[in-house]
C-alpha cells in the first residue's frame, strides 16, 4: 500500500478504467465536462481521482437526470454521471466483475462482458423451433426501487474489500439533478446508466 493512503488502488487501474469509459463515449454530467475538455488536463484529472479514491475522500457528484421518450409515449429518466464518476465506477466494476461473472447464469445477457441483446435474440431464434411457448415479462420500475440495504448485503457476500463497499454505497446514494433543476436525494434505486454495479443484479 502506498504510504499515507488508506486503500491500495493502483494508478494503472484508474488509467485502464478511463480507457474503457472513453471507448463507450457518452455526454458529460452535471459539471458539463466532456471528453475533449477532460483530456486537456488528463494526467492531473486522473491523478486527482486516484489520490481521492485511494485516500477514501472521493465522493461522486450528483447524477444528471435526462428524460427520453419511450415507445408508449411516456418518459424514461436516465442518470448521466460525470466522466470522472464514470471512471470511478469502472474501477469498482473491474474489481467486482471477475468475482461475480463466473456465477452468472449462461442465459443472463444484460450488462455482461462479451454478451449483448443481439446474442439473446440469436438464442431465442434457435429455441423458438424447440418450444411451443414463450414467456415475456417486465419488472416495472426495477432499477427505480432497488433497496440499497439489500443490495449492499448482496455485494458483501462477494467481497469484504472496504473501499469497494464504501464506493458502491456512495454511488447508490449520490443525489440526482432533475431536469427541472431540483436536487433529489436518493434512498432507493439506481438511475439507469448510472451505476456499473447493475451487473450484479443479473445474479444476486
Amino acid at each position: 500500500m502506498k504510504e499515507g493512503k488508506s486503500f491500495d488502488i493502483p494508478k494503472q487501474q484508474i488509467l485502464a478504467a478511463y480507457k474503457y469509459v472513453k471507448a463507450n463515449k457518452g455526454a458529460g454530467g452535471v459539471d458539463g465536462v466532456n471528453f475533449e475538455e477532460f483530456e486537456k488536463n488528463i494526467r492531473n484529472n486522473l491523478y486527482k481521482l486516484w489520490n481521492r479514491m485511494s485516500s477514501g475522500s472521493y465522493f461522486p457528484k450528483a447524477v444528471k437526470g435526462v428524460e427520453i421518450p419511450k415507445k408508449n409515449g411516456k418518459m424514461r429518466l436516465l442518470g448521466i454521471p460525470t466522466i470522472e464518476d464514470r471512471v470511478a465506477q469502472m474501477v469498482v466494476r473491474r474489481y467486482l466483475e471477475p468475482i461475480v461473472e463466473p456465477i452468472f447464469y449462461d442465459d443472463s445477457y444484460g450488462y455482461r462482458p462479451n454478451k449483448s441483446a443481439l446474442d439473446a435474440v440469436g438464442v431465442t431464434r434457435e429455441r423458438c423451433w424447440n418450444y411451443p411457448w414463450l414467456i415475456e415479462y417486465d419488472i416495472v420500475g426495477l432499477f427505480d426501487n432497488i433497496n440499497h440495504e439489500k443490495l449492499m448485503r448482496a455485494v458483501k457476500l462477494h467481497t469484504k474489500e472496504k473501499w469497494v463497499l464504501m464506493y458502491v454505497e456512495r454511488f447508490l446514494k449520490a443525489p440526482m439533478l432533475m431536469p427541472n433543476g431540483e436536487i433529489k436525494e436518493r434512498n432507493a434505486g439506481t438511475p439507469r446508466r448510472s451505476l456499473q454495479v447493475k451487473l450484479l443484479f443479473n445474479r444476486l
